[in-house]
């Protein structure tokens, strides 16, 4: 039986007792009635991963014997997504979710001339993104930017490889062939109706190349998941 990970965001190696804070002890204790003595395993979410005992089963401060870590080396290449969030949230939280799942490293909110969503919960979103990433066991806990003007992030960006998705109807190459293997890359996805076309002209000049995601027209946070599944499969 596979034992259960925990979130330690504080928790780092050489410290032999961590205290869980007031929900992750809840749900350790009341929800899966782990008890005093039993093992568990813990992350911080930025490559480490703690082999851990309880040493006290309180539903609000539970604490634990940390008895070694192993380190997990970052994912590599780094895949990152640049997307304006939707209007509607459940939306963009079903993306975020599926993108942490699939193993995207960095997720930028992106703010484009037509973006509906500029502002956001950064708590709440943080807190998907930890759950995400301890449902799938991984140990690196994908970066939430601060959001970025579209124009800056065109200007400033120098990653190896650079594409957008759009829709206008001019030649792109599908993601699956324009993309490289084993290159860090970084995709745009554009809101709901698209980029405008002098975003798209201002990305082609700063060198980003046009992608297609498919034959068919999709929805903001569908395309985002499509473009971290391409992504992924790429770097096989």
């Amino acid at each position: 039986m596979e034992l259960p990970v925990f979130y330690a965001k504080a928790l780092m190696p050489g410290e032999d007792t961590y205290t869980m804070d007031e929900a992750t002890s809840k749900y350790c204790i009341q929800v899966l009635r782990r008890e005093k003595g039993q093992p568990v395993l813990l992350t911080n979410g930025r490559g480490q991963q703690f082999t851990a005992a309880i040493l006290d089963d309180n539903r609000k401060k539970c604490m634990v014997q940390v008895s070694g870590h192993t380190t997990v080396p970052p994912p590599a290449p780094a895949l990152r997504i640049a997307i304006s969030f939707t209007k509607n949230a459940s939306r963009i939280e079903w993306f975020l979710e599926k993108a942490t799942e699939i193993g995207v490293q960095s997720i930028i909110p992106l703010l484009t001339r037509r973006t509906e969503k500029e502002k956001f919960k950064t708590e709440r979103l943080e807190n998907i993104l930890v759950a995400a990433m301890l449902q799938s066991q991984q140990s690196w806990l994908p970066e939430l930017a601060a959001p970025l003007t579209f124009e800056a992030l065109v200007q400033e960006s120098a990653v190896p490889q650079q594409f957008i998705a759009h829709c206008q109807p001019e030649q792109k190459t599908p993601l699956q062939q324009a993309m490289q293997p084993g290159r860090d890359t970084l995709i745009l996805i554009g809101p709901e109706g698209d980029f405008t076309p002098e975003e798209i002209s201002l990305a082609l000049e700063r060198g980003f190349q046009p992608v297609s995601l498919g034959n068919t027209r999709l929805r903001t946070e569908t395309a985002g998941v499509v473009a971290c599944v391409l992504m992924n499969a790429v770097n096989g």
